[in-house]
């Protein structure tokens, strides 16, 4: 993405900080890009769990899909923010963002993103979401996900730091919860009849981030 269009999505925020971080995201993470090569060119609508702003979506429609995107997330003040970009955007007929729990998902199928999402629950609900996920996607959807993954390394270690400030600043309430290894977000995707790909995805950050991608067996 160009800095033209990034600068166009901060400007849907509000506030010199949220503008900030809009920036910083869209110039740094990967995990954009990612999610867009895989759906390039599909008609299928996409379903964003824990999608934070918004932000795929609109780096999504940036790119030229124009297929529903839905976003759910948890926290309030994010949907609000979220909602108030689509607004100012235009883009009501193709976007919506709601205020749901992970446990609470509609009946939508096509393609499911979950980015850095699994570590903020607790173990035990981290397989019950993937299966859900799972259930969500359509024959010919991918799953993609974005995750840290438990190992032992230093990025790792970089990762928790970084939580504890994520923490501290409220933009996380609770924090994160458990980090799951590779074979615990791999289970659950293969046990619903998924292929699963498992790769490194860190960008220009020194995390443990990896992305994960699934689809039905063929």
């Amino acid at each position: 993405m160009d800095g033209h269009s990034r600068r166009r999505i901060a400007r849907l925020y509000q506030g010199s900080l949220q503008r900030g971080y809009v920036l910083g995201k869209l110039a740094s993470d990967p995990v954009y890009a990612a999610v867009a090569a895989r759906v390039d060119g599909s008609p299928l609508p996409l379903l964003d769990i824990g999608c934070g702003i918004g932000l795929l979506g609109h780096y999504l429609h940036a790119q030229g899909h124009d297929r529903p995107y839905l976003g759910l997330d948890h926290d309030p003040r994010k949907i609000a923010a979220g909602q108030r970009a689509v607004q100012r955007a235009g883009l009501d007929a193709v976007m919506r963002l709601h205020q749901a729990d992970a446990a609470d998902l509609p009946s939508l199928q096509g393609h499911v993103a979950l980015l850095d999402v699994l570590h903020y629950l607790p173990a035990a609900r981290q397989p019950v979401l993937l299966r859900d996920a799972a259930r969500h996607l359509s024959p010919q959807g991918w799953l993609i996900l974005r995750n840290v993954l438990r190992e032992a390394n230093w990025r790792f270690h970089a990762t928790r730091v970084e939580e504890f400030f994520l923490r501290a600043s409220g933009w996380i309430p609770g924090g994160a919860q458990h980090y799951p290894s590779a074979d615990e977000v791999r289970a659950p995707l293969e046990q619903a009849g998924l292929e699963v790909r498992i790769e490194p995805l860190r960008g220009r950050t020194p995390f443990n981030s990896y992305l994960v991608v699934a689809r039905h067996r063929r």
